[in-house]
This record gives structure tokens, sequence and C-alpha cells, in this order.
């Protein structure tokens, strides 16, 4: 991991997870520009606040089985491994912190942290059973 991790983003703490998303392959686009890698980003982004409402609202949070199980399908497939899961959630931390730095906390981030670790550990517990 590069010394000044807080300031770069996945492909830059993790060089080869670019190899991981076959629409970064082959092409001129920049990866800031890249509308599919962004698009995946919301949506990593969009569930893991969907696990942070729950875990306020219920105190666990649930995931779709099927859509859990297809995400677990795809990542199993394309090789991802728990150190991909670690810098995402450092870089979805980091970005988060960025945006909000006057509301940025200790609970906050615990609770950020702790609704991607339930995202994350859905899917890893999904990539099993492949």
């Amino acid at each position: 991991m590069k010394s000044n991790a807080a300031e770069l983003g996945v492909f830059e703490i993790a060089p080869s997870a670019k190899r991981l998303f076959s629409f970064l392959h082959d092409t001129e686009v920049p990866i800031e520009k890249n509308a599919k890698l962004k698009g995946h980003a919301l949506t990593v982004f969009k569930m893991t606040c969907e696990s942070a409402v729950q875990l306020r609202q219920k105190g666990t949070a649930t995931f779709s089985e099927s859509n859990v199980k297809d995400l677990g399908r795809l990542h199993f497939k394309y090789g991802v491994v728990d150190e991909h899961f670690d810098v995402v959630k450092f870089c979805l931390l980091e970005t988060i912190k960025d945006a909000v730095p006057d509301m940025w906390s200790l609970e906050m981030k615990t609770a950020w942290d702790e609704a991607y670790t339930q995202l994350a550990e859905a899917i890893k517990s999904e990539m099993k059973t492949v």
C-alpha cells in the first residue's frame, strides 16, 4: 500500500484491481471519466447507504438473496479477494470524510465502516458457495 493512501483511489492503492474490470481493458478513456466505473462506484455507495439505513433502523442489514448471490458469483468470477474489499472500504470512507469534513466523526466513521463491512461480508459469504 502506498504511503499517501488517503489521497489515492482504488487503482493507485491496488493497481492489480484494474484487471478485474473488463470495461477498463484497452480503452483510451481515463479512469476518472469512465461511465461504467462511475456506475459501479455509485452502486457500491448506494448499497452501502441502504445497509447504513437498515443498521440504524433495525440494528442489522439484510440484502436481497438473489442480488447477493449474483454479486458473490460475479466477484468470484472476476477474482476479487478480501484485500480488494478492504481497499474499497478505505477509499469509500475517505471519500465520505472528504465530502462532509465538518460532520465526520469517529461515530460516523464507525457507522459507515459497519455498513460496508456487512455488505462485503454478505458478498464474500456467497463467493464461498460458488
